[in-house]
């Protein structure tokens, strides 16, 4: 059944999309962290040499501060740049390329440059901090993402084929319930079937004029029933075999159709004295007749149980289509677009399974069919069906 096939996809969809949220959060997680222990391995790499330029640069301005000599000039290295700082963080003198140091870390890296910060001993030349500033040729980064993109297409795959497995594990009760839920439909509709088709045989060949008004009456309601009953097996028929089902394309004299169905519904209009109007224009159209069928008696059960006692029902037709009009409780603007949902109902209180006009929408999906609706509450209600010519 297209129900079972649509939850299902629906559930495996939003299960799938919880799976696949987590998956990639706990791999935005990994590689993060796999990112930032690259990143320490390579500053511990670089820290022995980091540590030899420092105390080259502090050997250096210990002599100049020892010394009295007027040729002292601050040490210049070509594989590393210096700088010192004094207790406040303030610069003495500074060959970095870089603008600012992060004084709250020893070893660090900023940009495409390593930084590492020692005290010498004693406060040579008000030396407090010495700065060490080297280029990082960050082929590591390279190094690592390529991992990173390895390991996670592998780590993917493997979430995929689990993915997939737990997908068909979850499925399988709901899959078994379904088929449980379509067999028993089906079953209990082909037994509806007999019995209600027997009933409205017999009710059409008595003579309604001949009977005790309260025996007619009773008869009425009978009929109504029936009528109901057989209403509601043929939308579940449709349901269950309209995929199956194929199309006889006629030329459809919708002005016809449409006198059937309302005679057909006459007898449940006037349970609720509702009083229906047709206006009549030349209209055509080429589909599949049985279904076109489907498709009108679902506006008018509607149209008849969402209407008032004593209401109004207007059925006009023009060149290219139709309306159905009833004076019953309206739609909400809000609830428009949601009545075509399968198992929607407007009103709770309602009677209906909720699959009529989902089955509207169905038929007018297949053959190019536009469904308009305009409506207020508790005033009217207008369903449009139009074609292209």
């Amino acid at each position: 059944m297209a129900t079972s096939s649509l939850s299902e996809k629906k559930s495996l969809y939003n299960f799938l999309g919880l799976y696949i949220f987590l998956t990639l959060i706990i791999l935005l997680l990994a590689s993060l962290m796999y990112y930032r222990f690259q990143k320490e391995l390579m500053l511990s790499s670089h820290l022995p040499a980091l540590q030899n330029d420092a105390k080259e640069v502090i050997h250096r301005i210990r002599q100049m501060h020892e010394s009295l000599l007027e040729d002292n000039y601050y040490p210049r290295y070509s594989s590393f740049k210096s700088a010192i700082y004094d207790a406040d963080y303030v610069k003495i003198f500074s060959l970095l390329k870089g603008e600012s140091v992060d004084f709250h870390n020893v070893l660090y890296k900023r940009g495409r440059f390593i930084y590492f910060i020692k005290e010498p001993e004693r406060y040579y030349l008000g030396t407090k901090y010495v700065v060490i500033e080297v280029p990082d040729d960050e082929r590591w980064i390279s190094t690592t993402i390529k991992n990173i993109l390895f390991f996670g297409s592998i780590f993917l795959l493997f979430m995929a084929f689990l993915g997939y497995y737990l997908a068909k594990l979850f499925l399988r009760p709901m899959k078994n319930s379904f088929t449980l839920l379509n067999d028993f439909i089906k079953d209990t509709t082909h037994e509806l079937n007999t019995p209600v088709s027997t009933i409205l045989t017999n009710i059409e060949t008595i003579d309604k004029s001949k009977l005790d008004p309260k025996v007619a009456k009773k008869l009425g309601r009978i009929e109504i029933a029936a009528r109901t009953i057989s209403t509601i097996y043929k939308d579940l028929a449709y349901l269950l075999l309209h995929e199956k089902l194929p199309s006889t394309i006629e030329r459809i004299d919708m002005n016809e159709l449409l006198a059937q169905r309302i005679e057909y519904f006459k007898t449940l209009a006037q349970s609720k004295r509702i009083h229906i109007r047709f206006s009549k224009s030349p209209c055509y159209l080429q589909a599949d007749r049985q279904k076109m069928t489907r498709l009108i008696d679902n506006l008018l059960s509607n149209a008849i149980k969402y209407n008032k006692v004593g209401g109004t029902i207007r059925v006009v037709t023009f060149r290219n289509g139709f309306f159905i009009e009833d004076t019953g409780v309206g739609i909400p603007k809000s609830k428009q677009q949601e009545i075509f949902e399968r198992y929607k109902r407007l009103q709770s209180s309602e009677g209906g399974f909720g699959i009529g006009l989902n089955i509207v929408y169905l038929i007018a999906q297949e053959f190019g069919i536009h469904i308009a609706i305009d409506s207020k509450p508790n005033q009217f209600t207008r369903i449009t069906i139009t074609w292209d010519e």
